[in-house]
Order: structure tokens, then C-alpha cells, then sequence
């Protein structure tokens, strides 16, 4: 049994803290730690009242290295599974290579003057872990995380020959706000930001933002306007699957939410470089905007609807040409009624503690610093039947 520390009181750190302790067969203890203790608090008190599980909680400001080590240190702890935002991504890691504690995360390190960031600054760390003897699981969220294990789960289990892959993310669901993001509002809005990109016949191509939109039909959901986008897993698919003819993702908005999105860039509200407010007081357009939109926990009063996120893969199969589509659907209402997160903080966290899972009991663990496409998906789908997120394939003609 592990002990397991959660670090991050967001709506995804609530959903990871939940399936942790509907877990303690495999989390011996569990640790939740964010920079604001109350909200640790306000989660374990929910899952004490819900479960009947006592989790512990500490104030951590986790963009000092040094205080994850005296965390680690203080509770013992084997995994660290870091939710928080991917600025503290970096420091967390070394606090882990200097205690031998694993490492997992949800999304690439960012740093907060440049939202184009890759993953070569994490895989620089690969000897460290390895001299460390312990390992790093980077993007074991959603998207990334699931959708590269569905990658995986179809070069291995489904064709001979993986030719193509499009990822598909899309929200049915609906909160009743004119604008707001799901998660973060700062990270949310800088990943729409950046230009689109994707992989074909051997090489990058990169267009403008929201160049390429396409009416996409997501299964048992219906048809909606899904746009190209770059987003970091198509970095380390392209890695692991070097044969790869194109890799693209698209992600789908609602006419509504494009509306706010586009005034509010049209007046500079998503830069990032800093500006005077008032005397000796200086903020960016961005970090403002992210303060006044609604908080993506407080989202869950009335959210109903689903999410239906997947990957169709193109390939051969005993020499003729084959397509399956390999997806997931959630439902808002039942991720709030049994963790009080929406579905997008759910769809992230659920796969955040199946990863810590596979490495507690060294069902993934490779010494090193590694993705989910390097390990084997079927005990993965395996564990989401179980944790609620349950996996279907359908070939497509």
C-alpha cells in the first residue's frame, strides 16, 4: 500500500482526493496539500461525510521545491500525484527526484511568460529519476492521458498498421453562464490562444487559431463544430508512434462561447505581458479576465449535459483498411452527485488516480521519466470500468 499525495484543491484535485479514498485497498494514506488549506478542508470534510474516509490536508505553496520535500518527508510518501497548475510542475519533480518519490502529472510544465511550452523540459529529467530509482507518469489525465492510451489501446489491440489519428473533445454539457472556462480560466485561455497544429506526411503544420473547423458527428451525442487546435499529447503520440501519417486534434466550441471569446481577444484581454492598473500595481490583461470570470468549481450548481471525448484511428488490419472509433461519455449530473465536480474535472482526476494506482502496484513503473503511451492500455481500461469512466470502441465504415 501507498501513501499517496494529492497536491492541488481544485475542482480535479476534489475528483482525485474522492477516488483516492474509494481506493484505500491501494492508498494506505492520502495527503491533500494546495497553497489555500480551506479548500483542502472543505474536500476532506465532504469525503469523510460522504465515504467515511479521513484524508489529510496542508497548506503547501508548491512553487517552492523545498517545501514538497518537507511534505514528502514529513508523510512518508511514495507518490506524489500533482494536479495543481502546470507552472509548479518543474519544482515538484525535483522535490521528487531528491526524496525517490514517483511522480504524476495531468498536463506539460508551463512557465508564466511563454504558453508555448513542449515536454522536452520534463523528458530532460529522465536520469534524474532514473539515478533516483524512481519514475515520472506525465499526462495521465484526459486529454492528454486517456486519449493516448485509446492511441495506444488501437496500435496494439486493434489494427497491424496505425496510419491516422484524430482526437475529438467535446462539452454537450451546459452551466447557464454567458462565458466561462471549465478549468483554470488562465491555462484554459492560453491553450486557445496559440495557433493550431498538427502532424502529417512526416512533419509539423501550423495554422492560425481556429483556422480549420469542420462539423464533426460525435457518437450517441450528435453533430458539432469542432476546430483544430494544438494540443500536447499530439507531441508525445508523434514520439511513441513515429509512423504515424497525420495526428490532429479538435476540440468543439459553441457558437455562443466563440462569440465572447473572439470580443475578448479582439480588445486584448488574453495578453499576457503585464500592465500598470495603478500606481506600483501591475497585472496582465489575462490575470485579470482569469479573477473576474466564475470560479470552474462553482460551475457544478447547475450543470447538466455530457462530454464525449475520443479518438478514431485509421490503420490496416490483416491487409485491408480499417477505422475505429474509440470514446468515452460522461455525465455532469453523476460526476457532481458522487464527487461534487463536473465532468471535466472528473475526466481528469479519475484517470490521474488509476495512473497512481497502476504504479503502486507496479503494473506501469519503469525507472525514468515516461509517458502513458509507453505502457500497456488494457489494465488501464480495465481500471476505468472500474472508476466510473467506462471505454467504448465501434468500428466506423
Amino acid at each position: 500500500m501507498a501513501n499517496l499525495l494529492i497536491i492541488g484543491a481544485g475542482g480535479v484535485g476534489r475528483v482525485s482526493a474522492f477516488k483516492a479514498a474509494k481506493n484505500k485497498d491501494t492508498f494506505k494514506n492520502i495527503i491533500l496539500a494546495s497553497r489555500t488549506k480551506s479548500k483542502c478542508d472543505d474536500i476532506a470534510k465532504d469525503i469523510k461525510e460522504k465515504l467515511g474516509i479521513e484524508i489529510k490536508t496542508y497548506a503547501l505553496d508548491a512553487n517552492k521545491e523545498e517545501n514538497v520535500i518537507d511534505l514528502i518527508k514529513k508523510e512518508n510518501i511514495d507518490i506524489v500525484c500533482n494536479v495543481a497548475l502546470p507552472y509548479q510542475n518543474l519544482p515538484i519533480m525535483h522535490a521528487c527526484i531528491k526524496t525517490g518519490a514517483a511522480y504524476l502529472d495531468t498536463a506539460l510544465a508551463e512557465t508564466e511568460d511563454n504558453p508555448d511550452t513542449y515536454y522536452d523540459l520534463q523528458w530532460a529529467l529522465d536520469e534524474d529519476f532514473k539515478k533516483a530509482h524512481t519514475m515520472a507518469l506525465l499526462g495521465c489525465g484526459f486529454d492528454p492521458g486517456v486519449t493516448s492510451v485509446m492511441v495506444k489501446y488501437a496500435a496494439d489491440y486493434l489494427l497491424d498498421e496505425l496510419e491516422e489519428i484524430e482526437i475529438y473533445d467535446c462539452n454537450f454539457g451546459d452551466h447557464g453562464r454567458h462565458f466561462a472556462t471549465n478549468f483554470d480560466p488562465e491555462i484554459n485561455l492560453r491553450e486557445l490562444n496559440l495557433p493550431g497544429k498538427y502532424w502529417e506526411n512526416g512533419e509539423w503544420k501550423t495554422t492560425k487559431p481556429f483556422e480549420i473547423q469542420v462539423k464533426h458527428k460525435y457518437p450517441e451525442c450528435g453533430e458539432a463544430t469542432s476546430i483544430l487546435i494544438w494540443h500536447e499529447e499530439l507531441e508525445s503520440i508523434v514520439k511513441f508512434f513515429p509512423n504515424l501519417k497525420s495526428a490532429k486534434f479538435y476540440m468543439c466550441f459553441s457558437d455562443k462561447y466563440l462569440y465572447h471569446f473572439n470580443a475578448l481577444k479582439n480588445v486584448g484581454m488574453f495578453s499576457i505581458e503585464p500592465i500598470e492598473i495603478c500606481e506600483g500595481c501591475k497585472i496582465s490583461p489575462l490575470q485579470f479576465l482569469a479573477k473576474v470570470l466564475p470560479d470552474p468549481q462553482d460551475l457544478v450548481k447547475n450543470y447538466k449535459g455530457q462530454t464525449n471525448i475520443g479518438v478514431i484511428a485509421k490503420g490496416k488490419k490483416d491487409g485491408k483498411n480499417k477505422t475505429f472509433y474509440i470514446y468515452n461519455i460522461c455525465d455532469h449530473e453523476k460526476a457532481i452527485e458522487e464527487t461534487g465536480a463536473h465532468c471535466v474535472s472528473y475526466t481528469t482526476g479519475v484517470p490521474a488516480i488509476i495512473g497512481c494506482k497502476l504504479m503502486a502496484k507496479k503494473i506501469w513503473w519503469s525507472e525514468g521519466v515516461h509517458n502513458v503511451e509507453e505502457f500497456d492500455a488494457k489494465p488501464f481500461f480495465e481500471e476505468m470500468e472500474k472508476q466510473g469512466l467506462p471505454i467504448k470502441v465501434i468500428e466506423v465504415e
